[in-house]
């Protein structure tokens, strides 16, 4: 039985504008809004963990984030906080949903758990740090000119695919993807995102018109209820149907795969709850045959970082769609993955995570201090 107990956790309201407002059918982002949970013991190991919650994905807030995680942190004082099962259990006992909330106190956790042990956390969850990563660059919704404008910024800084937000009517998506096509060329490869913006019959029709262009999946076409019509789309579409809004845990993977609704899952921290559900997920899709990508929210650099971990982890993710630090404009973050250009990440063999934010910063930012237990 371990003896080290959680003595104070500290959150912190991370705060990052974006370069330029991201654009999406769900709305208008302008920066990120992030919290960050800081776990410290009295062994004298601080865990870290950051969640990015977007209110019309997760129906959560910063600032719901923020006070929420306060009770949870009075709940956890005193625990063992390498008995992770454990203080899981507990947070989905005490709080329903939340699952971006959750991620952040999961990701301290696990943080903690590789710091006992001395390992880069890819070697805690059985991975090897031998394959390359390159992410995909995001696009956000705008008029035909400037996507393809975007599109060769990024095909000629060396991303090796673009993801191009989607979402609006048949017209206005067809034109978008045309006029990227034509500036990109035949061979390079593009996605899309509808997140949620058709209904099945536009959607069906929207896949069908885009076949020429040589698409290489679509996420999340219709509303993510709809499971029974995401079935009906994908048997229509030309195009492979990737779940994203519609698999938040494991349940709703085991569903989908069931139904052989999707072709892929896109796995989010700030959905799944954190690492341990996402495992949940890797293990349906593995079962399942279906291969998987990761996403973001607004997460930093320290996000991406614990989310490469979990890349390094499974070789059923095949895609990586980790650019949100990349469109932030600054970067707080100490230690961690390495931009090398080209859209490659490297990471190092620090013990943990690996990653740290700037104390500076950080002291910059709305914060507050738990160290007394729930009586």
């Amino acid at each position: 039985m371990s003896s080290a107990s959680i003595t104070k956790i500290e959150l912190v309201k991370l705060n990052i504008p974006y370069k330029e407002p991201f654009v999406i059918s769900l709305g208008v982002i302008p920066e990120a809004t992030n919290v960050v949970v800081r776990i410290h013991t009295s062994v004298g190991l601080t865990g870290t963990g950051e969640c990015a919650p977007f209110v019309f994905i997760v129906g959560e807030t910063q600032e719901t984030v923020f006070e929420l995680a306060k009770k949870v942190g009075k709940m956890l004082i005193g625990k063992d906080p390498f008995a992770i099962g454990e203080r899981l259990h507990e947070i989905d006992r005490a709080v329903k949903g939340n699952p971006t909330m959750k991620s952040a106190f999961d990701m301290a956790l696990y943080d903690l758990l590789a710091l006992k042990a001395n390992l880069p956390l890819y070697r805690l969850l059985g991975g090897s740090n031998k394959r390359k990563i390159h992410t995909d660059m995001t696009i956000s919704i705008g008029d035909p000119e400037k996507v393809a404008r975007d599109a060769m910024a990024f095909k000629k800084a060396g991303f090796p695919a673009i993801k191009v937000k989607l979402g609006t009517t048949s017209r206005e998506d067809v034109a978008r993807i045309k006029a990227i096509r034509e500036a990109v060329g035949p061979d390079y490869p593009i996605r899309i995102d509808a997140n949620q913006g058709w209904d099945t019959i536009t959607a069906i029709e929207t896949l069908k018109a885009l076949e020429p262009f040589g698409i290489e999946h679509c996420e999340e076409p219709i509303p993510h209820w709809n499971n029974r019509e995401l079935v009906k789309v994908r048997e229509n579409s030309p195009i492979p149907i990737m779940a994203d809004e519609s698999v938040f845990d494991h349940h709703d993977a085991f569903r989908l795969a069931s139904m052989g609704a999707c072709d892929y899952f896109n796995i989010k921290f700030s959905k799944s709850g954190g690492i341990h559900n996402a495992l949940k997920i890797i293990a349906v899709a593995e079962a399942a045959g279906i291969k998987c990508q990761v996403g973001c929210m607004s997460e930093s650099r320290f996000a991406l970082t614990a989310l490469m971990h979990l890349v390094l982890a499974s070789d059923i993710i095949v895609h990586y769609d980790m650019d949100s630090s990349l469109m932030l404009d600054a970067d707080p973050v100490t230690g961690g993955i390495e931009y090398l250009g080209a859209g490659q990440w490297i990471l190092g063999e620090s013990p943990g995570i690996g990653a740290g934010f700037d104390e500076a910063f950080m002291e910059s930012m709305e914060h507050v201090s738990i160290s007394s237990s729930i009586t």
